[in-house]
């Protein structure tokens, strides 16, 4: 199986609902994107996904995150904004592009800090 990644910054802001001490108050981060994809094969000049495209799609969906705060986003407004929703939001925004290429899954990671994280992985084969 081939791997390709890339990794992405954005910062924005949000306020967790429940039973998560400090953070139900506003609170911001800089968040590390990472999205990885697979494919068992590549074409004939070696690749299966441009790096520069997945690059481009995943900035077209972090752009409109940048300096928000996640809470006020259509998208999110009816969830709690905790980094494995975030992954799943972010990883349903690339999802399409990915799935009707060769890409056998995709996998977001977001990093909060520098020692807290939460995935969102699907595989595409077989469908």
């Amino acid at each position: 199986m081939f791997e390709i990644g890339i990794a992405e910054e954005f910062e924005a802001a949000h306020a967790l609902e429940g039973d998560f001490g400090p953070a139900t108050r506003l609170h911001g981060h800089t968040y590390r994107v990472e999205v990885r994809v697979e494919a068992r094969d590549i074409d004939e000049t070696g690749v299966f996904y441009d790096l520069g495209r997945l690059r481009a799609d995943l900035r077209a969906v972090l752009d409109p995150l940048h300096y928000r705060n996640l809470n006020d986003l259509a998208a999110l407004s009816e969830t709690n904004t905790t980094a494995e929703v975030v992954a799943r939001y972010i990883f349903k925004q690339m999802e399409p592009p990915l799935r009707a290429s060769k890409v056998a899954s995709l996998k977001v990671t977001v990093w909060e800090s520098p020692s807290s994280f939460a995935s969102y992985r699907e595989t595409f084969e077989d469908e």
